[in-house]
């Protein structure tokens, strides 16, 4: 049986909704006091993920350059650039609840929309300006609730959103340098690279040492966060891109964020957000959804 397109693309979509909505709060657990130290947690995440590739495709190892060509650089740039970007999330998510990146991280189409219009890749309507300004008013109330909270967690937003900037980068190479490859070939060197950069990360800052035996929640968080949050949903995200424009995967966030926060209410009590916090959630999110409404993408074939 043979799938349309526009099936397929859905289904990616709502493949990388489900799981990386759950993807924030799985971090937290990684990273938390007796897991794993941030950024050899970060590492693990993308060598897991290789290796689950290389065995599933072990021919995929060989003739890259044949299968991927000049876009071999490319992809090896991109994910030394998703390196910085989970890099800095995993720094952020130390002193801020999954809820509180993802929704950040909801800042990504329009980031993305903006970087887009500046290397002449898409255009930038006015619906997404407008959406823009209603989302920069909720980020601005959710920083102000978490900074009366702790400096240390709105620095850990700053963070956040300093990985969303570099997100934003490597989705505009994937759209201009990268259409049209190999999605397993592809996926793999990207994870590759990303996994190379954070262990040079965690070199820099120095090594710190991993927890022996494995403590159980965090090492079975850290396997879903390998497998299924990193080789299942980045195959379909590089799917996705291939097939519709940089703003319509991007808004993949804004469902997640939405699953982000019902799991961090039921299982964050003790780091839970103020009224002010949710409404500036709402607020984001209802900007970039505006941007989106008031253009809406069409399905590319």
């Amino acid at each position: 049986m043979e799938f349309s397109t526009r099936t397929k693309v859905v289904s990616a979509y709502l493949l990388c909704t489900l799981i990386w909505g759950t993807t924030w709060f799985s971090i937290r657990v990684t990273i938390a006091p007796g897991g794993f130290p941030t950024y050899e947690a970060a590492a693990l995440r993308f060598s897991i993920a290789v290796v689950v590739i290389v065995l599933l495709a072990p021919g995929g190892i060989f003739g890259l350059r044949q299968r991927l060509g000049a876009q071999l650089g490319w992809l090896s740039v991109a994910g030394l650039v998703n390196a910085l970007s989970y890099g800095l999330l995993y720094k952020g998510e130390e002193s801020v609840t999954g809820s509180v990146a993802a929704v950040l991280y909801g800042s990504l189409p329009l980031v993305a929309a903006f970087g887009a219009a500046a290397t002449r890749s898409e255009k930038t309507s006015r619906g997404q300006v407008f959406g823009a300004l209603i989302a920069l008013a909720g980020i601005t109330m959710l920083f102000w609730d978490r900074l009366h909270v702790s400096r240390q967690q709105a620095a850990g937003m700053a963070l956040v959103l300093a990985a969303v900037g570099a997100n934003a980068s490597y989705l505009v190479i994937f759209r201009r340098k990268v259409r049209g490859a190999h999605s397993m070939a592809a996926t793999g060197v990207f994870l590759a690279a990303t996994g190379a950069g954070l262990w040079c990360f965690s070199l820099l800052r120095g090594w710190q040492p991993l927890p022996w035996p494995l403590p159980a929640k965090p090492a079975l968080a850290l396997l879903y966060l390998g497998v299924a949050g990193t080789v299942v949903t980045f195959a379909c995200y590089l799917y996705l891109l291939r097939h519709v424009s940089v703003v319509t995967a991007s808004t993949i966030i804004i469902a997640e964020s939405v699953i982000a926060l019902a799991i961090d209410r039921a299982w964050e009590r003790e780091f839970s957000l103020g009224a002010l916090a949710y409404v500036g959630a709402a607020m984001t999110l209802a900007g970039f959804l505006v941007s989106i409404l008031v253009k809406p993408e069409e399905w590319h074939t």
